[in-house]
């Protein structure tokens, strides 16, 4: 494959089926849907872990989250794994970065050239009462899906400035001699579920599809998912129309950040860039949306651990839909080969692969991983997902088994009185997990790394005292701490 150029688009919480190219019945995703005409997009692409700073630190390390340690939004990433990017500036390559990184601080080595306006965690520190995971404490989310509607926001303005960065760093960049790498990662539509008006209104309520298993009668009756409920203050259910305002908020920012993306990809032919160009669009986590009685991401259910995944640019097949699962993972080796940087050793140690040959290939069966250790959960989870079924593994609770091909929805838990063939498979299943790891030890290590750096930061009480936030702030914007709660009797 000859090197090219490689233009990285990362937004924040997009749903995988959040785009019309998808298939989904009202987003209007426009410039994604041309994107993927003119190039491949992954129908089984997934998150290592669908929360930011330990998605984000896996997608840049290639490894996942129990081998690098960053386990939650209270341990962000600080360039001690070396990433892709700093093996392309140790081999010479322009590899800057515009927009959201949620790692720990530009002061750190993470690896860019440059960073232009980056979104790093609060004070360095971030979100340490994520580790606090005994129950003792909720964190009252109730407010963000209420006020969801039409209005303006931070991050609105935020991406429409990492817009036009981007498109002055092309302009500054259109005749470089070798192959350049741009980072460009918007933050929407990562809450708040604020929409410009004149896209909210696209989206009438009456037309909006609600999501699988919304109806309290319907909530997924399992511990973990009890546990995530009184975590975030979601016990109570949310009125009918609540749930579709939230909605419309969010496919009108979806179709915000797709006009962003078309800004850019404009500015991309204007300069006569598109030929010598490789695009990657992905998202580091998906987003509930109410489904299952759940809002934000975290679970391994589809709507928050399947991303979109669009690559498009020279030697791309047009217009191709690709079943092999992949992840964030692969975007390690996928990078290197596109700009033509050779892999060493140590990157070939690494589990992910180049979705430009996979892109090339027939469909074929493929295993992915995923885990979470972060807020919203009691014990660790994990998941692996192959071509048809999707297994998650829980510490100390029931596991969950989908037949995604008969039951795209997973509204049908074959764990739950499994027969022989299910039981079979749930064996088959954790069997291999146990060859990726030991969930129990690593459960273990993850909680005790969370103890040991709330001990770092004063102990329980100063972190329980700082409080947490909502929305990680944009460059210039003071953080709005808020109290954590001791839960309801």
């Amino acid at each position: 494959m000859k090197p090219a150029n490689l233009l990285f688009i990362l937004s924040d919480q997009h749903q995988a089926a959040a785009m019309g190219c998808a298939g989904h019945p009202l987003a209007q995703t426009p410039n994604l849907d041309r994107l993927a005409e003119s190039g491949a997009r992954f129908s089984n692409a997934y998150t290592p872990c669908a929360i930011c700073v330990p998605a984000r630190a896996a997608l840049a390390t290639g490894q996942y989250v129990h081998q690098i340690g960053y386990w939650d939004n209270g341990n962000p990433y600080d360039g001690g794994v070396k990433s892709w990017m700093h093996r392309l500036k140790e081999s010479g390559y322009q590899i800057d970065s515009i927009g959201k990184l949620h790692f720990r601080s530009m002061e750190d080595d993470n690896g860019f050239t440059e960073e232009i306006e980056p979104l790093h965690v609060v004070e360095g520190i971030g979100d340490p009462a994520s580790g606090i995971r005994d129950g003792s404490l909720i964190r009252n989310s109730r407010g963000g899906i209420d006020e969801a509607g039409a209005g303006p926001s931070t991050y609105q303005a935020y991406d429409i400035r990492n817009r036009d960065n981007a498109i002055t760093w092309l302009r500054e960049h259109a005749n470089d001699d070798k192959p350049w790498v741009l980072f460009l990662s918007f933050v929407t539509p990562h809450p708040p579920f604020l929409s410009p008006p004149d896209t909210y209104e696209r989206y009438p309520h009456d037309r909006i599809e609600l999501p699988p298993q919304w109806r309290e009668s319907d909530w997924v009756k399992h511990p973990a998912f009890a546990y995530m409920r009184r975590s975030f203050g979601f016990e109570a259910p949310f009125a009918e129309a609540t749930i579709r305002r939230l909605h419309a908020a969010y496919y009108g920012i979806c179709t915000f950040l797709d006009t962003q993306i078309g800004q850019v990809l404009g500015a991309l032919d204007d300069l006569n860039l598109r030929e010598t160009t490789r695009i990657i669009y992905s998202s580091d986590h998906g987003e509930q949306l109410g489904a299952r009685g759940v809002f934000g991401k975290i679970t391994m259910y589809e709507e928050s651990s399947a991303i979109p995944f669009i690559i498009s640019g020279p030697d791309v097949p047009r217009g191709k839909v690709v079943d092999t699962p992949v992840s964030l993972i692969d975007c390690y080796p996928t990078v290197l080969s596109a700009v033509g940087c050779p892999p060493s050793d140590e990157d070939h140690a690494r589990p992910g692969e180049s979705l430009w040959s996979i892109a090339h290939e027939a469909d074929r069966d493929r295993r992915i991983f995923a885990e979470y250790h972060a807020v919203g959960s009691r014990n660790a989870y994990y998941m692996l997902r192959d071509r048809r079924y999707k297994y998650v593994y829980h510490v100390a609770a029931p596991p969950q088994l989908f037949d995604l091909d008969a039951d795209p929805l997973e509204l049908n838990d074959l764990a739950i009185d499994a027969d022989a063939d299910a039981r079979e498979l749930l064996d088959k299943y954790e069997v291999q997990l146990r060859e990726i790891l030991d969930p129990e030890a690593v459960d273990a290590r993850a909680k005790a790394d969370q103890k040991q750096r709330i001990d770092e930061l004063g102990g329980r009480d100063a972190v329980i005292a700082r409080g947490s936030f909502i929305n990680s702030p944009v460059p210039g914007e003071e953080p709005k701490f808020r109290q954590l709660e001791p839960p309801s009797a």
